[in-house]
């Protein structure tokens, strides 16, 4: 019985993040709107979409593992925010290590994608594969390098257990790790894929990558997958960096660094593929290591 309601209670969490995710993403069109001194779509347009496409059929199948790869993406997203502290609540599963199992959870996502995609044999499809492959060797470096210190000052590789440790404000490990803070916070722009690290839908380019051949119910998958990770990916750096909280101070955490996201991202045109990988390799890297004298100081 107490499988069950923590199945549903799951059910319930996934529903509401994925909600949630949606809105975020349909304020983030409207800001953007603003700044470039359009009008946008109302705030839950990405609900509406999301609804359209699941009532739509599917318009081509390239193969088994086409039809599986918005499935593994999803499935990769949701398994994630099983380990992801939401605020203060525990998470679905917490033990010593679960930042290294969170952090190769991020990775299947984006595999997922790609082999997916890969099946449609669309050139543009396969560029988006590879421009995606490619910066995760750039952003996932950067955040790890930005998690460690905190791992080393509080000993511990639990994510639950770094969040109750450091406290609510001003205790957040944000002031001092303000390196490692800032490293992570460029990394969170590439893993959202946003300007200037806008290189693997890129839908001015290359049509939209990965999600080129996508269609119907698939693309309300990958639409949702989307709308998860916002939350996920947020939470990451809201829970490493700005303390513990409720519910209400993580919502308000994840959408002001969301916000921040965005607001970069209207006003910064996009790197090359090659630029962007030089950009993480040097400059988020460097700050990132340089987090790590702030360790030694702070102990």
């Amino acid at each position: 019985m107490a499988i069950i309601i923590k199945i549903l209670e799951y059910i319930l969490i996934a529903f509401g993040v994925a909600i949630l995710g949606l809105i975020y993403g349909g304020i983030g069109r409207k800001i953007t709107a603003r700044i470039q001194n359009r009008y946008g779509p109302p705030f839950y347009q990405n609900i509406l979409d999301v609804l359209k496409l699941f009532g739509k059929r599917n318009e081509a199948s390239h193969g088994v593992m086409f039809d599986l790869g918005p499935v593994i993406a999803l499935t990769g997203i949701l398994t994630s925010l099983m380990f992801l502290p939401l605020g203060s609540s525990t998470p679905l599963i917490s033990f010593e290590g679960d930042i290294f199992v969170l952090f190769y959870l991020l990775v299947v996502s984006p595999l997922g994608m790609a082999l997916g995609a890969g099946e449609g044999a669309n050139p543009n499809a396969t560029i988006g594969i590879a421009r995606g492959l490619t910066m995760m060797l750039g952003y996932e470096l950067v955040l790890f390098v930005s998690i460690i210190p905190l791992m080393i000052h509080y000993d511990t590789a639990s994510f639950y257990k770094l969040v109750q440790m450091q406290g609510t404000f001003p205790n957040w490990n944000f002031f001092p790790f303000f390196l490692s803070a800032f490293a992570g916070l460029i990394a969170l722009q590439g893993m959202m894929g946003l300007q200037p690290f806008d290189v693997v839908v890129a839908p001015h380019e290359i049509a939209s990558g990965p999600m080129v051949e996508y269609s119907g119910r698939f693309l309300g998958l990958l639409q949702l997958w989307h709308a998860i990770a916002v939350i996920v990916e947020t939470g990451i750096i809201a829970d490493a960096f700005l303390g513990n909280g409720g519910a209400g101070w993580f919502i308000l955490k994840t959408f002001s660094l969301f916000m921040i996201v965005i607001m970069v991202a209207a006003i910064f045109p996009r790197f090359r593929i090659g630029q962007a990988v030089k950009f993480y390799w040097k400059y988020p890297l460097i700050i990132g290591l340089l987090g790590f004298l702030v360790l030694f100081i702070w102990r």
